[in-house]
């Protein structure tokens, strides 16, 4: 099996299983919506940068926007630097949804750190960074 799917398969045991705990949590969101808000910036995200970044069309983007939007986790809000412009932010239930998500991804990594062991988890890590550096243009 190739790397990239190996990758995807962790990438993809990581996000069922924070969505699962975040239903759990009370908060109604699909994986599709958690990819796309794990992209919003801490003043808010235009939803053209949203969409280019989780790789789906603006329309997508705007539907997944307006879900999260119903689920009270997200608003939309002028931009203060081109008032013709929107901003995509959290809302403080958005905001305490995204804090959970990321002490849930923490515990997730602790778990494969120590299912691992120092000795592959700390160049697994220092791989993938580099990786990044190269192949990430939003980085």
């Amino acid at each position: 099996m190739d790397i990239a799917t190996l990758m995807f398969i962790a990438y993809r045991a990581m996000d069922d299983r924070v969505v699962r705990a975040m239903r759990e949590a009370g908060f109604d969101v699909t994986v599709a919506q958690a990819r796309l808000a794990q992209r919003i910036g801490a003043d808010g995200s235009r939803l053209t940068d949203l969409a280019e970044q989780a790789q789906v069309t603006k329309q997508t983007a705007s539907l997944l926007v307006a879900a999260l939007e119903r689920e009270g986790l997200v608003e939309r809000v002028p931009d203060p630097t081109d008032g013709r412009a929107r901003l995509i932010r959290f809302t403080p239930r958005g905001r305490a949804g995204s804090e959970r998500a990321r002490d849930l991804v923490m515990a997730v990594e602790q778990e494969w750190n120590e299912l691992l062991g120092p000795e592959l988890a700390g160049p697994l890590r220092e791989a993938l960074i580099k990786l990044r550096e190269n192949v990430d243009p939003y980085r």
